[in-house]
């Protein structure tokens, strides 16, 4: 593996919104959710742009940060600050007319094949890609936060790398694509303005999202909770950058032919098992996590030989689901900010690792989802007792991003994306659409460095087997 390098600061700017407002924005009881250190997503976007430096800083990135302006003037409370004041306040967005984004330019002598490759690479060295974000205290003892940095690396006469880190209190995902795929088709365009391009603009209208089951004062209170813990000048802001050290990052990809592998031999097990209960129809989604969470689990707890404790240990499995079309009411499709459900599955590690484990854990997924499209917040005041209850141990696995989202059609105009990643740590799953293969995915996983060989051969021998 390559060395890491150090990379070079060019410059670092502030990019406000063509036209501001002073205003503030409150979080919806969803987005309360999300308000703390472990909420802060970084999203990479690699292109091949093989040209002199100078031939970027004079001719592309004065188009980048126009047009950045110009996107966030529809998009302004991203420029804002998430004001975090003491209790009894609920924290909210704060817009004024001095607000900006900062956007920071760097170099780097990396290997630009290498980080933009499904091969495994240094998380240290992903880390550097990614922009900072900072806290700061004002005297009143409010915690102020930005909530977007973005940063561009330019590697000499081999690509580029625009980075997003955003703080998910100010929208999940699907808005962070929207926002990328908006801000990329006005600078594709030369600058057009979004509504000349039929391109809708975002709804921020809080209103539109009904907390029907009183939510909000629980979620309200495990804030507070929260808060409790954080240190004066650091906040809700996590340590900069992904530097575990000793650990690698890589991507699998699955074809077409894989997953309607996993299908089939799902659909067969299940129809044995029960073939009035075997449904038509299996999702990727759904073949894919469950093929991955049985081959981890495998693989993670190779040498757990006590039966006993086997038997009693309960493996999780949690991912993300959108409940824009999902509510008793109506969504618009464009709103912007949090509108998920969090989809816990869980399973007896013994019935993940014995031979059905596979078509156990299909099971279970459908389960959770069903669950899920008929009752989207279904068991949502116990969120945060289940994530401390799975997530401290170690036993859950999480999926972020999704197959959906279409990340690779985020053009600039330097064509389409080389590669698209998620910079995560380890216990992640991270979905995106495959770039080369029709109907295939893209998975990142962390690993150690030292087990990766292992972890791989476990989930490529499992995908033969399912082939047979």
């Amino acid at each position: 593996m390559a060395e890491a390098t150090t990379n070079k600061l060019v410059e670092k700017s502030q990019v406000a919104p063509v036209t501001t407002k002073t205003t503030s924005l409150p979080l919806s009881f969803l987005d309360l959710t999300y308000t703390g250190s472990r909420y802060y997503v970084r999203r990479q976007f690699f292109y091949d742009f093989p040209h002199p430096t100078h031939i970027f800083y004079e001719t592309k990135l004065p188009s980048l940060k126009h047009t950045l302006s110009l996107t966030l003037q529809h998009f302004y409370p991203l420029a804002g600050n998430l004001l975090c004041p003491p209790p009894p306040h609920k924290p909210f967005i704060r817009c004024t007319d001095h607000d900006s984004v900062t956007l920071t330019v760097t170099e780097s002598q990396a290997d630009f094949n290498l980080l933009s490759s499904n091969q495994p690479k240094s998380l240290k060295d992903l880390g550097k890609l990614v922009p900072n974000l900072s806290c700061t205290t004002v005297p009143n003892d409010t915690f102020v936060s930005p909530l977007l940095a973005l940063q561009i690396t330019v590697f000499p006469n081999c690509g580029l790398c625009i980075s997003i880190t955003y703080c998910h209190a100010i929208m999940d995902g699907r808005s962070c694509c929207y926002f990328m795929k908006c801000w990329s088709s006005i600078c594709r365009s030369g600058g057009v303005d979004l509504t000349l391009l039929e391109i809708s603009p975002p709804c921020f209208d809080r209103e539109v999202l009904r907390d029907t089951k009183g939510l909000e004062a629980i979620f309200l209170r495990d804030y507070f909770e929260a808060r409790s813990t954080w240190k004066v000048g650091h906040g809700p802001i996590p340590k900069h950058g992904i530097d575990d050290e000793g650990y690698v990052k890589a991507t699998i990809t699955f074809g077409r032919d894989d997953i309607e592998a996993m299908k089939k031999w799902a659909l067969n097990q299940w129809k044995k098992d029960d073939k009035f209960q075997a449904p038509q129809y299996l999702s990727k989604f759904v073949v894919t996590s469950a093929f991955l969470w049985v081959s981890l689990v495998k693989a993670i707890y190779r040498n757990d030989n006590e039966e006993e404790q086997v038997e009693m240990i309960e493996d999780y499995f949690r991912f993300a689901a959108d409940c824009r079309d999902r509510l008793e009411y109506p969504i618009p499709a464009t709103y912007f900010g949090n509108c998920l459900a969090r989809c816990y599955v869980g399973l007896k590690r013994k019935d993940l690792k014995g031979e059905g484990g596979f078509v156990n854990a299909v099971k279970a997924i459908v389960r959770t989802i069903a669950d899920m499209k008929t009752e989207p917040l279904k068991g949502a005041e116990n969120w945060k007792e289940l994530f401390i209850k799975t997530f401290l141990p170690g036993r859950l696995v999480l999926v972020t991003g999704s197959p959906k989202f279409n990340v690779y059609e985020t053009d600039f105009g330097f064509g389409k994306p080389t590669k698209v990643d998620v910079a995560h740590s380890s216990m992640f799953l991270s979905f995106v659409e495959s770039r080369d293969k029709e109907g295939g995915l893209e998975v990142g996983l962390v690993f150690r460095s030292e087990e990766f060989e292992y972890y791989i051969t476990v989930i490529e021998q499992g995908l033969v087997t399912l082939k047979s």
